[in-house]
């Protein structure tokens, strides 16, 4: 993923709130010997204090045998993302159909050593820390070894605890343009009102000066 310097974090803080407001991602893999890479569709709950992310899977996924073989993997999640139209783009100076399209995006990828979870007691666990993130408000029973109703589906999963060893993230906001083109596109953005435009319109404005 290009970083350009305007696009960079401005602290830690940042892409750390960002993060915390999302649990869903892609687990990227590296495959067997002569095998594709995996790219896994998933549900995680990062834990800053930890440092680490944990989920789980089933147990016949086919990612397991390279996740043991390579347990450095990526975890990917992007979010706040929208089509920009050329004309809105346009330097001040120039004609709108000069303008050049382009996307923006938020996004996030923690580097990891994965540690597959396979102990009962320990799957319970993570399960339940997964639990108090996705459901606070409880309503379900806990998880335990050997105890109704989740004990005997233990062995049909394995947990998976992501150990960040790096992060990348970029926030891809226009923030290198001229305030006056800054101001175009959040103006089309408002007036666009399409999935994400708002928060890609916060963003715009939250990163840099329109006026």
């Amino acid at each position: 993923m290009l970083i350009h310097p305007w696009d960079a974090p401005r602290e830690d803080a940042e892409w750390q709130e960002w993060l915390a407001a999302r649990d869903f991602g892609q687990l990227a893999v590296n495959g067997l010997p002569g095998e594709p890479p995996w790219v896994q569709p998933l549900h995680f709950a990062y834990d800053a204090d930890r440092g680490e992310a944990i989920t789980h899977l089933a147990r016949p996924n086919p990612l397991w045998a390279a996740l043991e073989a390579d347990p450095q993997v990526v975890l990917s999640v992007v979010d706040d993302y929208v089509y920009v139209p050329g004309p809105w783009q346009a330097p001040p100076e120039g004609p709108a159909e000069h303008g050049t399209p382009t996307s923006f995006y938020a996004a996030v990828q923690l580097r990891c050593t994965a540690h597959p979870v396979d102990a009962p007691d320990a799957k319970a666990d993570l399960l339940n820390r997964q639990m108090d993130h996705f459901q606070p408000e409880g309503g379900s029973a806990r998880v335990a070894a050997g105890e109704v109703p989740y004990g005997r589906l233990l062995s049909g999963i394995r947990g998976i605890r992501l150990e960040v060893t790096g992060v990348r993230a970029k926030f891809k906001y226009a923030n290198h343009r001229p305030a006056e083109t800054r101001r175009r596109i959040a103006a089309g953005l408002a007036a666009r009102g399409g999935p994400g435009d708002a928060a890609a319109r916060a963003h715009l404005l939250r990163r840099g000066p329109t006026v």
